[in-house]
């Protein structure tokens, strides 16, 4: 019977014999440290004097008086004699201590156990004089036919293991899933080895954090390695080697390995080897494979063994694991170094790089590469070998800093070719680009580049004009990318290399799509998708995902999934992991424009928080963060995540996520009657846009920045920026940049109106807005869809009573309307004005917009006539909030000031206090805060 320590506690209690019953032995094996004398303990506490036992003891357990016998312990064992003739527990440890006096007194007592008599024998099995007698030769005679039964202890689960730690650490210890792992397979899940170990890892400091190299750091518990060590020195000096090889070797192997690595021989070998087994210097932890029972204690012996002997150690096992298929050149790297063999060691881990590489797994060529270029004095020749591979690997892979640190500090190297110098700057400059957000920096990196490889021929000056050939940062005009093209399809062309020209391709398209140019969409479809050259597919991967990207920004949301599922399914299967990342921001940027809101806000934390060490590329999970904020009126946190939370410098943002943030910061201060700020912000961002020239980014800005400055007195440079937009789009294909037009021509149209053309103007507003609207419905992008909406029905009512004080613009402060709301005409279209804003009240809170319901509902309230059949006067609501209590208290607690609430609802600051106090009153919150957890009941 197989058991952990509860399971065989469990198996005991239940085999304990009845009163009149005949007796049961339990032998119980296990190794150092699995438990045997806890269990035995256990055991002995559920077993009382019937004149003790309480309630809590398990039923059914017989009371039998409970006999020690500790096997070579001092004081000897108990007097037998004195209990032969009563029914009794014997608890009998460690009997693989006892000497031969000692085992005759036990097999006397064993053999004449009496009815209802029980004994409980452990025992190491890897110590025992004879194996697998634990009573020693010749076998055990039963003359009483007891009934005798065998278990076994096993190590703990990983499951137990995470028990353990989170009781010796505390569930936010440092109890990780990592550290768990790492615990377990070092201790291999032995109950005492993980309980010294957590021990010592807790006593670390600084404080644990629960990764696995804090785990490694924390050593070897002192009671372990006294152990194996002992058990090592008690072979000969002659057979000691091949302990010390399966120290150097750190895990299990089979003999004819073990035996090479301890240059023993076969035939010493094999001896040493039986020698090991015997002594439980070692095991067989698996059938043929042998190691140490505890993988930590590898490292106990392999610190013991003398410097030299260790070093030839490691020589033998570097050649022994370059015979296996296929080879771990990462260990055969570690092996050669730890021999001094420094030419050996660089030349593996240039192959164990370039199988990670070949295999998609960038990271771990990145981690060995960094290690490695950083160790001091690495001769030119290995460096010019070794810092292609990182710069490929990190460039393909995700950022690291200490990478591109390493990368530029090679580029100064004089002694480099200037090939390999060129290769090097390319990396590095697309890594400052897309890894590090450090645009301006690398961009004049990559010029450099291109310039260093054009000398030297080198086909990867394709690739170094190609990386110039992408829009998307600030501060070059797309002619100059336009012009970087050309020459980089020539230099594609002339160096012959598929894989280049689809590098090259790839950009073209991302390109072409940005600017929403007619043979965009031919580009993409030349695109070698189906290419057996990996090269070739991960750089089709890119140009999927570019395109993909593109097209999200210009409206194309259904020819989204297809592009993105095609593009992170190639990235996958050929090992990049940047672009596949990449497109997951695509993806959240799909579902904010097309409504899919339920849970976004989670799914882009959980992508910050994944991507933490990649700021540029957790760029879109930072603003669709932020525009929801903005939505849902959580503006104290809005800013922030539009901000980047000040990961990365938003200067350098791509330009269209920067346009959209601006965009979003002008409605933000808008709303705050900063109008100054939203002007001045609005001049900025448009300024970025235009200087770029790629005009469908202009999108998301346009309308904020239009009424901005219209507010802000500057209609001049409102309608500048509307001719300007609708110039720069021309007629090409870009359904979202062209329905922002018409919002924004509907913005101006009705803010900058004069005032003996106010109602025509508001009529022709509300027509325009109705355009964009169906523009963006048909798209569709519902948020954008309701805005526009609303924005025409504001027109039409705000027409409709011309001449009486409409109501204010979105963010302007507005006087409290009247008690009674203002007379509606039976005119039908203002009638369906009505019903619409209804309908985008509805649609905000179906999407969870927050704000803009509320701001809607204030609207429809202004212009609603009173229900039929209610009282004159305001209702009593008594103990339940009013409606409007309900709609000023759901905006406090998203984090809106009173002028702010004011705003949104029309009302002014002091009638917002009122209802904040009111709501705090009747519910019992004692904060604005608090009232998210109001108790009270609330009206449907």
């Amino acid at each position: 019977m197989v058991t952990t320590g509860g399971s065989a506690l469990r198996s005991l209690v239940r085999a304990l014999p009845g009163p009149d019953a005949d007796p049961v032995l339990m032998f119980v094996e296990g190794a150092a440290g699995e438990g045997k004398s806890h269990l035995l303990q256990e055991l002995a506490d559920l077993q009382r004097p019937a004149d003790r036992r309480g309630p809590a003891d398990p039923p059914g357990v017989p009371d039998l008086a409970r006999l020690w016998w500790r096997c070579g312990a001092e004081g000897g064992p108990p007097d037998e004699d004195e209990h032969r003739r009563e029914p009794a527990l014997w608890l009998v440890d460690d009997v693989h201590r006892a000497d031969a006096d000692e085992l005759r007194r036990l097999r006397r007592v064993l053999e004449g156990l009496e009815r209802g008599s029980a004994a409980v024998v452990t025992y190491r099995p890897e110590e025992l004089p004879v194996p697998g007698l634990p009573l020693g030769s010749p076998p055990m005679t039963y003359p009483n036919r007891p009934t005798v039964l065998r278990s076994r202890l096993v190590p703990w689960d990983e499951e137990r293991v995470r028990r353990a730690a989170a009781e010796a650490l505390g569930e936010s210890g440092g109890c990780t899933d990592e550290a768990v792992t790492r615990i377990h397979e070092r201790t291999g899940g032995v109950p005492r080895v993980v309980v010294d170990l957590l021990a010592m890892v807790r006593g670390q400091w600084p404080a644990f954090t629960g990764t696995a190299a804090e785990v490694d750091a924390a050593g070897v518990p002192p009671r372990l390695a006294e152990l194996v060590l002992s058990r090592t020195h008690a072979l000969s000096p002659e057979h000691r080697p091949v302990v010390w090889a399966a120290a150097v070797l750190d895990g299990p192997v089979g003999r004819e390995e073990l035996i090479a690595v301890s240059g023993l021989g076969a035939a010493t070998g094999n001896s040493a080897l039986l020698r090991a087994l015997e002594s439980a210097a070692l095991a067989e932890p698996a059938e043929g494979r042998y190691g140490f029972a505890v993988p930590l204690a590898a490292s106990a012996v392999r610190a013991t063994v003398p410097g030299p002997v260790r070093q030839d150690l490691h020589r033998r096992t570097a050649n022994v694991l370059s015979r296996r298929h296929p080879v771990a050149w990462a260990a055969v790297a570690g092996h050669h170094r730890a021999a001094g063999d420094s030419p050996r060691w660089l030349r593996a881990v240039e192959k164990a790089a370039e199988a990670a590489e070949a295999s998609g797994r960038h990271q771990q060529a990145i981690t060995l590469l960094e290690r490695t270029l950083a160790t001091p004095d690495i001769p030119p020749q290995a460096r010019a070998r070794l810092a292609p591979l990182l710069a490929r690997n990190a460039v393909t892979g995700l950022r690291s800093d200490q990478t591109v640190d390493v990368l530029a500090q090679i580029v100064r190297d004089a002694a480099l070719p200037p090939a390999v110098r060129g290769e090097l700057r390319l990396d590095l400059g697309l890594m400052l680009c897309n890894q590090m957000g450090r645009f301006p920096e690398g961009w004049r990196v990559l010029e450099v580049a291109a310039a260093e490889l054009r000398d030297v021929r080198s086909p990867l000056a394709a690739r170094a004009m190609a990386a110039l050939v992408l829009p998307y940062h600030p501060g070059v005009s797309l002619d100059v990318h336009q012009s970087w093209l050309i020459k980089a399809v020539a230099a594609a062309d002339d160096s012959g290399d598929e894989a280049m020209r689809t590098a090259v391709l790839a950009n073209h398209v991302g390109l072409a799509m940005s600017w929403a140019d007619p043979e965009a969409w031919e580009l993409v479809a030349k695109l070698p998708v189906e290419s057996t050259d990996p090269a070739c597919a991960r750089q089709a991967a890119r140009g999927l995902c570019n395109a993909a990207d593109s097209a999200v920004w210009l409206g194309f949301y259904g020819r989204v999934d297809d592009l993105l599922t095609r593009g992170r399914e190639l990235s996958a299967r050929t090992g990049a992991p940047y672009t596949e990342h990449s497109a997951l921001g695509t993806l959240l940027l799909q579902a904010w424009w097309t409504g899919q809101w339920l849970g976004l806000a989670e799914r882009c934390e959980e992508f910050i928080t994944a991507t933490a060490d990649m700021p540029l590329i957790a760029s879109d999970a930072y603003l669709v963060r932020g525009l929801l904020a903005v939505a849902q009126g959580d503006w104290g946190e809005a800013k922030s995540w539009l901000l980047q939370r000040g990961t990365f410098g938003t200067e350098n943002l791509p330009v269209p996520l920067g346009a959209a943030a601006a965009g979003a910061l002008i409605r933000l201060a808008l709303a705050r009657q900063e109008v100054g700020v939203a002007a001045e912000q609005a001049r900025s961002a448009w300024k970025v846009v235009a200087d770029k020239g790629v005009w469908p980014w202009a999108a998301e800005l346009a309308p904020w920045a239009v009424e901005a400055l219209v507010r802000a007195g500057d209609s001049g440079t409102a309608h500048t920026m509307v001719r300007n937009f609708a110039q720069g789009l021309g007629h090409c294909d870009a359904p979202a940049a062209r329905a922002a037009l018409v919002w924004s021509r509907a913005v101006l149209t009705e803010t900058d109106a004069p005032a003996r053309e106010r109602r025509e103007g508001l009529r022709e507003a509300a027509k325009l807005y109705g355009e964009a609207a169906a523009a963006y419905a048909e798209l569709p992008r519902p948020y954008s869809q309701a805005l526009t909406t609303e924005g025409a029905a504001r027109c039409v009512l705000a027409a409709d009573t011309e001449g009486a004080g409409g109501p204010a613009p979105e963010g302007e402060t507005a006087a409290e309307p009247a008690a009674a709301p203002a007379p509606v005409s039976d005119d039908p279209e203002t009638l369906a004005a009505l019903t619409d804003l209804e309908s985008c009240a509805q649609r905000f809170t179906d999407l969870g917009a927050v704000w803009d319901a509320a701001r809607a509902r204030a609207l429809l309230r202004t212009r609603q006539p009173a229900r039929k059949g209610r009282p004159p006067g305001r209702p009593s609501h008594a103990d339940q909030l009013s409606p409007r209590e309900e709609e000023v208290a759901q905006l406090a607690v998203s984090g809106l000031t009173n002028r702010e609430i004011a705003a949104t609802l029309h009302l002014s600051p002091r009638t917002v206090e009122q209802h904040i106090a009111g709501a705090m009153r009747k519910t019992g919150a004692l904060s604005r805060r608090d009232l998210a957890h109001r108790p009270g009941p609330t009206p449907p």
